[in-house]
């Protein structure tokens, strides 16, 4: 979702790191630079700083997640190309979101975007049982619940380490970002999720 689908650095990013931030300062009575070391390495150490405030606080993962994806106007901050839904639309295949946020984030991402329909399946971290990518429980769980065979899936992502996994797991994978390096464990690269249907050409779906 993020940054594959929409461009989440300008705003949407910056957001949800103030409200972390914000919520360790409230919560574990922390002040503003510690708070915001101490979500920066939780999200290093365990690629969701959730996951570090459940470990070591018994957060309440629930309540962390909707505390810090609120937004008022989630329409004004989306940053994404209007050409998607035509792109999606002509795109074959299943199509499934699955995003370290919360469900509700991504599902009201998709509708901003105007591009829910298009998707079998939207994933949050909740439904993967609090395993964030690229931990290969999450995509084990993925699996399991959508019946998927890895090697008739296409993982998209602008996360080189979410596409390692992916690939240890049978799938293909197709990065998108420009500036960003083909790896071993990448099979295509694209500098817009515009792109897409023209790398599943390519890779045979």
């Amino acid at each position: 979702l993020d940054n594959t689908l929409h461009n989440a650095s300008p705003h949407i990013f910056p957001h949800i790191n103030r409200a972390m931030t914000a919520y360790l300062e409230q919560h574990l009575a922390l002040g503003h630079d510690e708070a915001n070391r101490l979500r920066v390495h939780y999200w290093h150490r365990y690629g969701a700083t959730l996951l570090g405030l459940v470990r070591h606080h018994g957060t309440d993962p629930h309540h962390f997640l909707a505390e810090t994806h609120r937004f008022d106007q989630l329409h004004r901050i989306t940053v994404f190309d209007h050409a998607l839904d035509a792109m999606l639309r002509r795109l074959p295949g299943r199509k499934l979101v699955v995003s370290n946020g919360p469900k509700r984030y991504v599902d009201a991402v998709l509708d901003v975007m105007g591009v829910r329909r298009h998707f079998d399946a939207s994933y949050g971290i909740e439904q993967l049982d609090f395993h964030p990518k690229p931990a290969v429980k999450a995509f084990r769980t993925l699996i399991a619940r959508e019946r998927l065979s890895p090697r008739r899936c296409i993982l998209v992502e602008d996360s080189a380490d979410n596409l390692r996994t992916a690939k240890r797991l049978g799938m293909r994978t197709v990065l998108v970002g420009k500036g960003c390096n083909q790896t071993a464990f990448v099979d295509m690269r694209i500098d817009n999720v515009l792109d897409l249907r023209r790398a599943a050409a390519r890779l045979g779906a």
